[in-house]
């Protein structure tokens, strides 16, 4: 069974930045004047030391994405591993690319 696809290149501008997260788990990238006239589609990918994270777009408009990342230690009960409570994961670095709708 063939499987076809098609690829529209991307047209629109490509930003990209690199953040670390504050106390509270959050990274602010602050895009240039007039480069989005809408909230641009974002992609994230975190880096950092080894555990469990995941992060959310908190907010996201024509001038700024707003990235909160939170880390779950892994917590072994009676040999069965867990993920204890989310907290803000603070010093993760953060890696966005934005691009035009």
């Amino acid at each position: 069974m063939p499987t076809r696809g098609h690829y529209t290149p991307v047209s629109g501008r490509v930003e990209r930045a690199t953040g670390v997260t504050d106390a509270s788990g959050n990274a602010v990238f602050n895009w240039p004047a007039g480069v989005f006239s809408a909230p641009p589609v974002v992609t994230v990918a975190l880096q950092g030391p080894a555990g469990f994270r995941s992060h959310t777009v908190t907010a996201n408009s024509a001038t700024a994405t707003t990235v909160n990342v939170q880390g779950s230690p892994v917590v072994s009960l009676l040999g069965i591993q867990i993920l204890a409570a989310a907290t803000p994961a603070a010093g993760i670095t953060v890696h966005v690319h934005a691009t035009a709708p």
